[in-house]
């Protein structure tokens, strides 16, 4: 009997834990690097800066 109920009790255990693989997750998203969103604003610093000093000439 106790090897019936333990069967039982990891059976439910396997089955939580599939569906909530299944449906628990979002998917994954690619990671950018910090380097990368560094070097982006700088640009954009910059070519918000030459845009200023065109714009006041």
């Amino acid at each position: 009997m106790n090897k019936i109920i333990a069967a039982l009790v990891a059976a439910t255990f396997s089955m939580g834990a599939f569906a909530r693989s299944r449906f628990g997750f979002a998917p994954a998203k690619e990671a950018k690097p910090a380097a990368a969103k560094a070097e982006k604003k700088a640009k954009a610093k910059k070519a918000k800066a030459a845009k200023k000093a065109a714009s006041a000439s």
